[in-house]
């Protein structure tokens, strides 16, 4: 049966509903073809009156145009990715029943299966040469009650003795393990584990996906993001370490503790708080990870490092963004880094120039949060929203301006236009109070639609926010600020004192 699709829905009063909210097409993965020629992008839909989801694959080239559905939404198709001569698109589906990797060429045509796993592999990663496949899929890492209990087999009961036996609302039973495999074309061969008899875990739960492991360029080696800790260890720290696996070998190095450098200049612990999302510099000589200092502080100021790998020499690049780096990727020559981080309220895209002293620029401006970066030549794809729009789309050139002016931005995506058309949307201000300290604190005033300035509103004051995520410019789909809005409320939503984007201070 076909998924949900894009809506078509007729709007009232031009006020934003919860109806509306749920109509809207939500864009997922955005990634780009080996050549930057080309855009693909995921985007799921949902139907209230059937319950249910769906998403679909979409093709674009990288300045917009010749926009078209690649699959249909009969099934649920996401996480694309380019193979390297540009011509299929891989991705995850649930065709079949089990979520597998299968492949369709960008024109629509050829849609087949490359694996037939025994579980649901939950995000995947081809090696550079197209030799290997990395996979993630869960492996059972605690007994259940019927291992130890097989006169119970009906039980639903669980034996808990130790930590971490919960993540939010999903118990502890397995753990998701890296996987390689030989990849001859048509499917995959000779499946390791990385983790072998481990009870370790990576990605890490409960939000990591693939952008905790990552190839060489070579092709023969993965670095992955794991926390080595059980129980009572595993739930109180936060020390996870980048981890490097030999194919050829099948040796495994710690590389934030290599031996004999398990403690800094002054004794203490290296690297000793979370140490996530490993990514190698184009020529493979370096290799960056988002870092944190301290251990059991999980919203410690998430910084940037690049590990020299012929000299074993780590660098902390991002020092002059004194705020948390979201998100980044390497630049064609490997020379720059660009990240997305959020400084007053607002989460744009910077450059680290690593030949010149780590020379950091800021390329983007405006209310608004970026999100997501893939590279198209001298363009850099992401994702962008606000307040006042949820996620599309665009192309940000990878420079400012000889003028000085903030890079050149295009919108190539308007999936969610036919809904805004239909819409008034209250206006969003910014405004810095004085505490009782005598600090600055910006707040985010929404007003409701049509303000008139001569009325009084109710008033709903919304403290969210810290000590991870900020109130920036986001658009989200449990606390929209413009459904509240449209109900003729003023929204107060303030940055209160401990949110990232104003310092370590």
């Amino acid at each position: 049966m076909p998924g949900p699709g894009k809506s078509s829905i007729q709007v009232e009063g031009r006020r934003l509903t919860p109806e509306a909210l749920w109509a809207m097409g939500r864009i997922g993965s955005v990634v780009t073809s080996a050549d930057g020629a080309y855009v693909v992008y995921s985007v799921s839909y949902y139907s209230v009156e059937e319950n249910r989801s769906g998403s679909q694959l979409y093709l674009m080239r990288a300045d917009g145009s010749d926009p078209r559905a690649l699959t249909d939404g009969t099934y649920r198709d996401s996480d694309p990715a380019f193979t390297a001569d540009g011509e299929h698109v891989v991705f995850l589906s649930n065709q079949g029943g089990s979520s597998q990797v299968w492949q369709i060429r960008i024109d629509g045509t050829e849609r087949r299966q490359l694996t037939h796993v025994d579980s649901d592999i939950e995000g995947f990663a081809f090696s550079p040469d197209e030799t290997h496949l990395l996979f993630v899929t869960q492996v059972k890492t605690v007994a259940a009650t019927v291992d130890v209990y097989p006169d119970l087999p009906h039980t639903s009961g669980l034996i808990v003795d130790d930590l971490m036996y919960k993540h939010w609302d999903e118990w502890t039973t397995s753990a998701p393990h890296p996987m390689v495999a030989d990849f001859d074309g048509t499917g995959i061969s000779n499946v390791r584990d990385l983790l072998e008899g481990l009870p370790y875990e990576s990605p890490m739960k409960p939000m990591g996906g693939m952008e905790q492991l990552a190839w060489s360029p070579t092709s023969d080696r993965v670095a992955y993001t794991c926390r080595a800790k059980t129980g009572l260890a595993y739930a109180v720290s936060t020390d996870s370490d980048i981890y490097e696996y030999d194919l050829a070998t099948g040796t495994t190095v710690n590389l934030c503790k290599p031996c004999g450098h398990e403690t800094d200049a002054e004794g203490r612990p290296a690297m000793a708080g979370y140490d996530t999302n490993p990514k190698y510099s184009p020529d493979g000589t370096r290799l960056a990870w988002q870092s944190m200092a301290r251990d059991g502080y999980e919203s410690d100021q998430n910084r940037l490092c690049v590990l020299n790998r012929a000299t074993g020499d780590l660098a902390f690049v991002s020092t002059a963004f004194d705020s948390n780096v979201d998100d980044y990727i390497w630049d064609a020559a490997g020379e720059v880094l660009y990240f997305i981080g959020v400084w007053h309220g607002e989460t744009h895209i910077y450059a680290i120039d690593t030949v010149h002293d780590n020379r950091l620029t800021q390329l983007t401006e405006g209310q608004y949060d970026y999100a997501s970066l893939a590279l198209a030549g001298d363009k850099i794809i992401a994702k962008r929203h606000s307040m006042t729009m949820a996620d599309e789309i665009y192309a940000v050139d990878n420079r400012r301006s000889k003028r000085g002016q903030a890079a050149a931005v295009v919108q190539l995506t308007h999936e969610n236009q036919h809904i805004y058309d239909q819409l008034d949307f209250g206006q969003v201000e910014g405004r810095w109070m004085t505490t009782t300290d005598g600090q600055q604190m910006l707040t985010w005033i929404i007003y409701p639609p049509q303000f008139d300035p001569t009325r009084k509103y109710p008033t709903l004051l919304f403290c969210e926010g810290g000590p991870q995520s900020p109130v920036s410019q986001f658009w989200s789909y449990r606390w929209n600020f413009q459904i509240m809005a449209a109900n003729d409320y003023i929204i107060v939503a303030p940055n209160r004192r401990g949110l990232p984007g104003f310092g370590m201070e």
